[in-house]
């Protein structure tokens, strides 16, 4: 397949992002020659310096091939793309493994030139606005979430060896019980040092796991109002929800970015993969791309399955044709990627509107 940049620029700049600086190294479309390098602070003069960089070397047609357009170099990509420069996201290059000095900042910053040389597809920087803000409420949710799911497990195993008499009154209830019941317990000077000192240790164990709860509820009604404003028809779909609908739109993005349904599928690590032998023709799940996508299309998919009527028919027709469960799981996280990759193209507003338009 023809690479997408051949015959379109004329120079490419690699760039090797780090926390505090970036290296940069401008080569040559056409014969992969460098031309020159150079690194800068990570702050608006070093932007600055690099744009009057790519001025003055690569002053013709050109794009920026950058890595981690989404972490240390989110804040070069926005700047870029404020100045109306063209920006392709490169993921970090097969690099040596060897340890013997095969490897630098200059040497990382040229293969990246490359590597969006060599490419036949390249992808556009991920949105900011309305995608990094449902992105950063989906960090803190989960971050908030797994902090809950570790206080309960704390407070459970405080509540077994507590002395018996404690113990008894709290080990009985669901776990919302326990919280609500823990979180209001009270000492009283009579009491032992010990069953004081669990009482506190309880009782403060039990209100950090409220409080994260709350916090994550929190987070869950902002996101909720991001997606009916960006996408909501998701929303209206079966086996859908907040959380769902928000991871989709985060790894979407926006229009424009992923090129086709199947992109997106294989993005989603949806896309089946031939695993055929000897007389055996079968497709296999696919371990890669975007993890984060393919769980939000798995938990549809299960529950699709537990709750759709129309699911459960498709997985007993299937069934019956001597798929397996997995096969099955596999094929409707395939047919859920397509139906939301249109939605969203369809429908979707305003996602990136904080995102200038690249080249």
């Amino acid at each position: 397949m023809k690479p997408m940049l051949s015959g379109t620029v004329e120079f490419v700049i690699g760039v090797d992002t780090h926390r505090d600086s970036h290296t940069a190294a401008v080569v040559n479309a056409t014969t992969g020659g460098v031309i020159d390098q150079v690194t800068v602070v990570t702050d608006a003069f070093g932007y600055r310096k690099l744009k009057n960089f790519a001025d003055q070397r690569a002053n013709g047609t050109r794009v920026w091939a950058i890595e981690g357009t989404g972490s240390y170099g989110a804040g070069l990509t926005t700047s870029l793309l404020q100045a109306g420069e063209w920006v392709v996201e490169i993921d970090r290059p097969a690099r040596p493994a060897r340890r013997d000095g095969a490897k630098s900042d200059d040497l990382d910053a040229v293969r990246a030139a490359r590597e969006a040389l060599s490419r036949p597809h390249l992808a556009a920087p991920r949105a900011r606005g309305d995608r990094e803000a449902m992105r950063v409420l989906i960090a803190a949710r989960q971050g908030a979430v797994v902090g809950r799911t570790k206080a309960i497990g704390q407070l459970k195993a405080l509540i077994v060896n507590a002395p018996n008499a404690l113990r008894e009154q709290l080990r009985r209830g669901t776990t919302d019980e326990q919280l609500n019941r823990c979180a209001r317990l009270r000492t009283l000077p009579t009491q032992s040092i010990e069953h004081r000192a669990t009482v506190q240790a309880i009782r403060g164990t039990a209100r950090r796991a409220l409080a994260l709860e709350a916090e994550a509820a929190e987070y869950e009604s902002e996101l909720e109002r991001l997606v009916v404003a960006i996408c909501p028809i998701l929303l209206a779909q079966p086996g859908i929800g907040t959380i769902t609908a928000a991871q989709f739109l985060i790894s979407w993005s926006h229009l424009g970015r992923i090129r086709s349904e199947a992109a997106f599928a294989s993005l989603a690590g949806a896309a089946p993969i031939p695993a055929s032998s000897g007389q055996v023709t079968r497709h296999r799940l696919n371990r890669s791309g975007d993890r984060q996508l393919n769980r939000a299309l798995h938990t549809v998919a299960l529950t699709r399955l537990r709750v759709h009527p129309a699911t459960q028919a498709y997985a007993q027709r299937r069934t019956q044709e001597g798929k397996s469960p997995r096969d099955i799981k596999r094929c409707l996280k395939r047919a859920i990627a397509r139906e939301v990759y249109r939605l969203m193209n369809t429908n979707a507003s305003a996602v990136s509107r904080e995102l200038p338009m690249t080249a």
